[in-house]
């Protein structure tokens, strides 16, 4: 195996590297960055206070399994030593598909032990995605379940088994497959064997890769090093930190950003947190009430569910104090609905690239923390620039631009830094938006073409370039059209070709067996005789939804 797996800040351009090592000796002056590492930050929380904080992982089909720090970075280092018999080493990449269980939590211990490049993947991704991911990551090991949710790792390893540079599939729960390393062998027989690289990782290397969004199309990966994750860890608005006796639910699905800090954060905060391996609105409801919950974390979805099943069913959800949300348009409405409840809800607002830019304060009023995503948190910025790159007016849209510790070093591509970041090394965000005369940002739009179905990123284009390969297609357009339930959903125009049709049931058929995860297949077609298309030959997307929108009125 190689010894580095992913090039980190070797693909940005030598101009933006050098102002980025102007930002980062700020970041350092500043205490942002002190040098450490997620394996030194897990081995001093193991050994303080925080080491007897408990992870307790919720699940309807598995018993619930409580794992604290300490016993985390125990069983973490004999996996360490298991996969260090692999022939893994110090710079290797690992890929995990795993739900919130608490063998996600050991392997991300296990990882961070031996300076191993993590890359969370999506439990709901299906072979497409997973074979794009091992090519684009440089990833050599795969850690799968046995089964989750009606897939078998049987069938995933027949899939991409051979996907170069693949070496080994490591598998959790019974019955591995033939030719996979079973997971209970890999830290059982490993008991009293200390593998330790932690002298030998450095904080400005990369420790994490995420894919922002859909990976067929072209995979986006977003490269965190130990500084920038650890300062997303120290300074992430959730769970309070001000609140020592804090109880706190995160709902987040693995494989994204909020998930992988969420799993991570107890590592640097300490409070004492409770994740669930699938989303289900009543279990949630269940787990508020029986856990005494005082904090929650998620996107409108999440607390809408909530709220809903406890006026359903006259749940008690008064424990609940701090809600932040974010990760999609938020309405008002479910702000003022949650404070009705007693909740204080402050929206935020980030990105893989720069998970916790800015959010609300419990101590802002309601109207402040219902329409805006708040002020940006310390050691952040942002600004507000026209089409000519110039700054902005207070209070008038423009593109949002920001820089700050928590920002990834790069993207695994180099095309994708070319595109995302200025010549002063500010990351451009894709999104629009407005920053107040009270210094409040309020993010209004998006540029980039993505749709937030549940707080899942889904890349239109990769929608697109699947469904445009069905031989009765001649043009297609995929948009976000507004859901109630999970604030956007796929919406697909389709052009077809002479003498072809095309319902929603053969979509659904042509998606299934191209291995994509259910939830970016179209949930509305809509059959058009064309697309309406700018001079310059771009489909005006605004136009598709306006007639749509009107259509169903």
């Amino acid at each position: 195996m190689t010894a580095r797996g992913v090039p980190g800040r070797a693909t940005l351009s030598p101009e933006i590297r050098g102002v980025r090592d102007g930002f980062e000796q700020r970041w350092t002056a500043e205490g942002w960055y002190r040098g450490e590492t997620l394996a030194r930050l897990l081995a001093d929380a193991a050994a303080d206070r925080r080491g007897g904080v408990p992870i307790t992982f919720h699940s309807r089909t598995r018993k619930i399994e409580v794992l604290t720090v300490a016993e985390m970075y125990a069983r973490g280092q004999r996996v360490a030593a298991g996969l260090a018999g692999l022939g893994l080493r110090h710079g290797n990449v690992i890929a995990i598909q795993l739900p919130n269980w608490a063998e996600l939590a050991v392997c991300y211990a296990a990882a961070a032990v031996l300076g191993l490049v993590i890359v969370p993947v999506v439990p709901a991704y299906g072979t497409a995605e997973i074979r794009a991911i091992i090519r684009a990551g440089h990833v050599q090991t795969l850690v799968l379940a046995s089964s989750w949710r009606g897939t078998a790792a049987a069938a995933v390893i027949a899939e991409v088994g051979g996907t170069a540079p693949l070496e080994h599939v490591i598998v959790v729960g019974e019955d591995p497959p033939t030719g996979s390393v079973p997971w209970r062998q890999l830290e059982s027989a490993n008991a009293g064997t200390i593998v330790d690289a932690t002298a030998a990782i450095e904080g400005d290397e990369v420790c994490a890769v995420l894919f922002t969004s859909g990976t067929t199309a072209a995979p986006k990966g977003v490269q965190h090093s130990h500084h920038s994750l650890i300062a997303e860890l120290r300074g992430s608005p959730t769970p309070p930190q001000d609140r020592p006796a804090a109880v706190s639910l995160q709902p987040f699905p693995p494989g994204h950003t909020a998930g992988l800090s969420a799993l991570l954060g107890p590592l640097a905060h300490g409070v004492a947190t409770h994740m669930m391996d699938h989303w289900n609105a009543e279990h949630a409801l269940s787990i508020v009430m029986e856990n005494g919950i005082t904090a929650l974390a998620g996107t409108p979805y999440f607390l809408g569910g909530i709220l809903d099943a406890a006026e359903a069913g006259s749940g008690d959800v008064g424990s609940v104090r701090d809600v932040i949300t974010g990760g999609a348009g938020v309405p008002s409405a479910l702000v003022e609905r949650a404070d009705r409840h007693g909740w204080t809800v402050c929206r935020c607002y980030g990105l893989t690239e720069q998970p916790s830019l800015s959010a609300a304060s419990r101590t802002d009023l309601l109207l402040t923390r219902s329409r805006s995503d708040g002020r940006p948190i310390a050691g952040n910025h942002v600004r507000i620039v026209d089409a000519s790159a110039r700054p902005a007016p207070i209070g008038s849209d423009g593109d949002i631009e920001a820089i700050g510790p928590e920002q990834c070093v790069g993207y695994v591509d180099p095309e994708d830094n070319a595109r995302s970041f200025t010549d002063d090394g500010w990351l451009r965000t894709g999104d629009i938006g407005h920053i107040d005369s009270d210094g409040f940002l309020t993010v209004t739009d998006r540029r980039k073409d993505i749709i937030i179905r549940g707080g899942e990123n889904i890349s239109a284009r990769e929608i697109e370039d699947l469904l445009a390969g069905h031989p009765a297609v001649a043009e297609v357009a995929v948009t976000a059209l507004p859901d109630p339930t999970y604030g956007e959903r796929v919406g697909a125009f389709v052009v077809l070709r002479n003498g072809h049709r095309l319902d929603l049931g053969e979509v659904q058929r042509h998606f299934a067996a191209a291995g994509l995860a259910r939830q970016k297949t179209p949930e509305q077609l809509v059959i058009a005789e064309s697309l309406p298309r700018t001079a310059a030959g771009k489909v005006k997307k605004y136009e598709l939804r306006a007639g749509l929108d009107h259509a169903l009125e």
